[in-house]
């Protein structure tokens, strides 16, 4: 007689874990590229969705070479961050999943190490995809090929380690259920920081900067809201009470964000208009303002969430941007920083307020108690200045290490595309554009892009030759 199952294996919690991995990884691939892609201008429609498969491909590499033992492994630097090791293995695909700094804090994993690397892994991909909406639109291709295993490397698994690996913030009790803090406000920090130093867009792209595809948009926003329901619902590990609980309370608090942000558009926005792009900021503030919080508040706790998120979030888009230094000179081409950085803050702030210990992650049996989180509102006000800590430590280190990474970079290779380059878009930079025209290119060196102004072929010649400077890019200089 066979057996296709460890001793240890649950076929129902392993097959939740690898489906909640897939809805993660569909986050991504496709989702992020539509969703970014029809939110660019169309001559950097291909330049995003190659930045984001790129990502994805670069993330999964190093995560089974060392990254994920930094931050699901053996502790290394004191709490800090684990050690490195490689995952390609028998036992880093087949053995039973284990992370050294939780046993005994928690139920026993009921799926293969396999499971947990390539969950872990989908959450470790989104993140720097998540700001590349930050420096679209002029940051150099091979710049982001080197950036990106550098930042999982120092910034990612260093944030992973220390609040879900056991390391330091987890020690002192803070509270991240999905990565409000690890992916969001990370990627918003990053996001920004990378975007100031790589320099605005041209300005002409930031005057015409009015999405290519609305039905792009909503198929990627879609994929994104329904992929979150592994994102969420995954991260319990066991497809238990709890994980139906953040897969609700995912849902309703997105909800209330979209229509609270359609409802400000409506009352106090320039044209008192809805508009579709409006509704899609307001579900990504809902979904990130949740991710901390999912599996730690009630239902009720998950409506303030996607109230206060999107309604503050709404505000801080309107008035930072024109008023407040250095908002109002960074351009954050997508506002991730809004969106992911700003939203996921305050998710994790709020749950220091909402989480609620009746809320049961994990069921205490015999003389063990359950695991829950208590919020202030539920006696516990020392939740909040631990919320309050974990962010300010993901703020400073991951703007530091973002600002260190791109400097060095710096040293080699100018991190932006040159002008030429930047007027052209995507045909410049790979040869080929999302919507191709039928009509004849007359030898045009960079082609034509429907919707753009053609450039004649001299002045093509000029850029790819960089042997000269056209009108539009003396108004640039100007």
């Amino acid at each position: 007689m066979f057996s296709p199952y460890a001793s240890w294996l649950v076929s129902g919690d392993n097959a939740w874990q690898m489906t909640a991995a897939t809805l993660v990884g569909l986050m991504s691939i496709p989702a992020l590229a539509v969703l970014y892609g029809g939110i660019v201008q169309r001559k950097w429609a291909v330049n995003t969705m190659m930045m984001v498969f790129a990502a994805f491909c670069l993330t999964l590499i190093v995560w089974v070479l060392w990254a994920f033992k930094m931050g699901f492994g053996s502790p290394w630097i004191s709490t800090f961050v684990g050690k490195p090791a490689a995952v390609v293995g028998q036992a880093g695909e087949q053995a039973q999943a284990n992370i050294p700094l939780l046993k005994g804090l928690m139920p026993n994993f009921r799926f293969p190490e396999g499971s947990l690397v390539y969950f872990q892994f989908v959450f470790a991909a989104i993140t720097p995809i998540l700001f590349v909406g930050s420096v679209i639109g002029r940051i150099k291709f091979k710049v982001w090929l080197i950036f990106v295993p550098l930042w999982i490397t120092f910034a990612y698994a260093v944030n992973a380690f220390l609040l879900w690996g056991g390391g330091f913030w987890a020690q002192k009790g803070a509270l991240d259920f999905s990565g409000g803090y690890v992916i969001h406000l990370a990627a918003g920090v990053s996001g920004f920081v990378a975007a100031a130093m790589v320099g605005p867009r041209l300005a002409r792209d930031r005057e015409k900067a009015v999405p290519n595809n609305l039905l792009f948009i909503a198929v990627g926003a879609g994929i994104l809201w329904l992929g979150w329901n592994g994102f969420n619902g995954g991260d319990p590990y066991f497809a238990g009470a709890d994980a139906t609980a953040a897969v609700v309370n995912t849902n309703l608090a997105t909800a209330v964000a979209m229509m609270t942000w359609i409802v400000m558009d409506m009352t106090f926005g320039k044209e008192k208009k809805a508009t579709f792009l409006g509704g899609v900021n307001g579900m990504i503030c809902g979904l990130v303002g949740i991710t901390p919080a999912a599996g730690y508040v009630n239902g009720v706790g998950a409506i303030v969430i996607g109230l206060v998120d999107s309604a503050v979030v709404w505000t801080l888009f309107a008035y930072l941007p024109r008023k407040v230094w250095p908002f109002n000179k960074v351009d954050d081409a997508l506002g991730v920083v809004y969106t992911h950085g700003f939203a996921g803050l305050l998710g994790g702030l709020l749950v220091g307020l909402l989480a609620d210990p009746k809320m049961i992650v994990y069921l205490g049996i015999g003389k063990t108690s359950s695991v829950s989180g208590a919020g202030l509102f539920y006696g516990h006000p020392k939740q909040l200045l631990i919320q309050a800590g974990a962010a300010l430590t993901v703020i400073v280190w991951d703007g530091l290490v973002t600002y260190v990474i791109l400097r060095v970079i710096k040293f080699f290779t100018p991190l932006r595309m040159p002008d030429a380059e930047l007027l052209a878009g995507d045909i410049a930079v790979h040869g080929e554009v999302a919507y191709p025209t039928e009509e004849p290119e007359a030898g045009a060196a960079f082609g034509s892009i429907p919707g753009e102004p053609v450039v004649p072929d001299h002045h093509h010649k000029a850029h790819a030759e960089g042997g000269g400077v056209d009108r539009e890019l003396e108004k640039e200089k100007v």
